[in-house]
């Protein structure tokens, strides 16, 4: 197509577009982010392509594959547009049921409706189900309407408009202005004030001077950025473009980790179609304005979401974190002036811009404006991507969102802000989602990972796990992260072995303050977290750890062992057959006995003995009854009948 030489010509493009798109028109938008990848969605939009050219409604029925939806346990999912029916875990053999019964007879194909787990209601409309409903999808709600390798699905909802407004009705201090009033802080992590952030880069003397996407998201479980990158790319390009604008910059870089080949790919495609529409390369929109970009991939290191450890990378160096001040904004990538942020603050720069920043302020917390996108994992009922306005009550994201905690287990804590955040208790679920109500309860926002715990969760076993991934990805510089980690994490293994003793906490507690005061990057200034955090909420399962050698959650492999109840077995023989060390003696109507010293505490009798009988139990800091005679291990014929 032409090169769009003028903001006039964009707006010409869009409202052709819009003509040529009828909003009546049926279409079939299936996730097509990673998550439903992995599920078959590939499969299942082959298989609408091939139902709806057999049925000659090709032309009738738009098709696309988006980006991801959020509700990543029930993919594949299929949205029917105009009236958002939402089908769950649909696979390709229910493609020709919806198209003859939902596309051509409108009628429900209830069976793929989505089903609360507690009042088996089913909902029919995307909007109305309740992971859904509560959420405020600012930033990755257009995910669903967008073909990410479509340029123009992203002008059809007014994509570019902002850059064009950015361009030609402000001049760059303007534009930091109203980022600045908008109150819009860092999403990547720390929290910074992205306004101001961007004025220190402009300020800052000397060129070139570059911006940075940042796309290394490593924490276990999150996947926030990769999803927004492959479902809409040309937001993320559109808010980079206006920072660099503002800033002064012609050059940017999109730093993705290795691990995101899809992210690449459509980023990649976005590039391309930008360039083609001249919103991207030399006088953009006819402007001025000149701005090139390229993508870059990272190696995978943890420690290279740190901004100065991501550009000594992306200058071919290690991924090494180096001391500040100075500051990447005034000496950043080749010693010049560079602005960072990761992906979802990128992506809110447009709608700043278009709805106005007292808009966006209006949203949230006195500290805390707009919304963030949280990947929310663990034992909760729901897992997946949510955005939840800044301020809204922890409890209303595991009960309301999430659903609650499976299997009615009780909720026991939230860890927040990824491996390096804190532990959030039950009684501070009122607490509003926030940068400084995370930080002061102990905790951080991060870059937005939700880990919802139950009560068979051990929280020093938790901190163990945490201090041991973020000791692995330490870049080893510097000797309190690198030494202090380590010590934290010998003595934290051995507490849950049962072989902690007096003294280890004060020893932990001075290697975590340490490590904090005296790391050189956040990556050790905040891995005590889990430590900290769960020893200021959970201190009495420390003490039973280390004085008592008893685990309360049932969960140290090494402080629990396995007893089968005489009184419940039933001589089943599942357990005995199961046992992969053959510790468990028994028979046809003989109550079976575990062998203590045969037992390696895997568990597997604990998981296949039935829940109507509950013969296994786990058990802690207690003798092992005494073996039952021989005499008394034949069954009562009773007992049997009893089935």
């Amino acid at each position: 197509m032409a090169r769009l030489n003028s903001s006039e010509d964009l707006e010409r493009l869009r409202r052709e577009i819009l003509a040529r798109r009828d909003p009546k028109k049926p279409c079939v938008a299936v996730c097509a982010g990673t998550g439903c990848l992995a599920s078959g969605a590939a499969d299942v939009v082959a298989a609408f392509r091939r139902e709806l050219d057999a049925r000659g409604l090709a032309d009738k029925v738009a098709l696309r594959g988006t980006g991801c939806h959020g509700f990543c346990e029930k993919g594949p999912i299929v949205v029917l547009d105009p009236e958002e029916t939402c089908y769950l875990q649909a696979t390709p053999a229910d493609v020709p049921e919806i198209i003859e019964k939902s596309l051509m007879g409108k009628e429900v194909v209830e069976r793929l409706l989505y089903v609360d787990p507690q009042t088996k209601e089913k909902t029919v409309r995307e909007p109305d189900i309740p992971f859904y409903k509560h959420q405020k999808r600012m930033v990755f709600g257009p995910n669903r309407k967008l073909d990410p390798r479509n340029i123009e699905d992203y002008l059809a909802i007014g994509g570019y408009r902002a850059l064009a407004r950015a361009l030609f009705e402000r001049t760059p201090e303007q534009v930091i202005l109203e980022v600045k009033e908008s109150r819009l802080r860092g999403r990547g992590g720390a929290g910074f004030l992205t306004g101001v952030k961007w004025e220190f880069a402009r300020r800052a003397a000397g060129k070139p001077k570059y911006v940075v996407v940042n796309c290394d998201e490593g924490d276990p479980g999150a996947y926030m950025d990769r999803s927004l990158m492959e479902g809409n790319p040309h937001a993320v390009l559109e808010g980079l473009l206006i920072g660099a604008y503002a800033i002064g910059a012609h050059e940017g870089f999109f730093y993705v980790r290795q691990e995101y080949p899809l992210a690449v790919e459509n980023l990649g495609i976005a590039l391309r179609q930008a360039e083609e529409h001249g919103l991207l390369g030399k006088n953009i929109l006819g402007s001025d304005f000149d701005f090139t970009a390229q993508v870059h991939r990272g190696a995978g290191a943890f420690v290279c979401g740190e901004e100065t450890a991501l550009l000594a990378s992306l200058e071919g160096q290690a991924g090494e974190p180096k001391p500040r001040p100075p500051y990447p904004a005034v000496k950043g990538l080749w010693g010049k002036p560079t602005n960072i942020n990761n992906v979802e603050t990128w992506a809110n720069v447009p709608l700043i811009l278009n709805e106005g920043a007292a808009a966006f302020a209006a949203i949230g917390t006195a500290g805390s404006k707009g919304t963030k996108i949280f990947s929310l994992v663990g034992k909760i009922a729901n897992t997946g991507l949510v955005e939840v306005p800044m301020g809204l009550p922890l409890r209303d994201v595991v009960f309301k969102i999430g659903g609650g905690i499976p299997g009615g287990r009780k909720f026991k804590a939230m860890q927040t802000g990824g491996p390096s955040g804190g532990c959030i208790p039950e009684e501070l679920l009122d607490l509003p989602v926030g940068f400084d109500e995370l930080t002061r309860a102990g905790s951080m926002m991060g870059s937005g990972g939700m880990i919802v715990m139950d009560e068979d969760t051990c929280m020093v076993d938790v901190a163990r796990y945490f201090v041991d991934f973020l000791t692995e990805e330490s870049c080893g510089k510097c000797v309190p992260c690198r030494e202090g980690l380590r010590q934290m994490h010998r003595i934290l293994t051995r507490i849950t072995k049962g072989e902690g003793h007096e003294g280890d906490l004060e020893t932990l507690q001075q290697l975590a303050e340490t490590a904090q005061e005296a790391s050189l990057c956040a990556l050790g200034r905040t891995a005590p977290n889990p430590f900290l955090s769960t020893l200021r909420y959970f201190r009495d399962e420390y003490e039973a750890h280390i004085r008592e050698k008893r685990c309360p959650a049932l969960s140290c492999k090494a402080l629990i062992h396995y007893w089968i109840d005489p009184a419940k077995c039933r001589a089943c023989m599942l357990c005995l057959r199961k046992c992969p060390t053959q510790a468990i003696d028994g028979g046809k109507q003989r109550i079976h006995v575990i062998d203590q010293a045969k037992c390696t505490n895997c568990g597997t009798c604990f998981e296949v003995c039935p829940a109507k009988f509950g013969a296994v139990r786990k058990l802690s800091g207690v003798p092992v009854p005494p073996p039952i005679p021989e005499e008394q291990r034949t069954l009562v014929r009773a007992r049997k009948q009893d089935e």
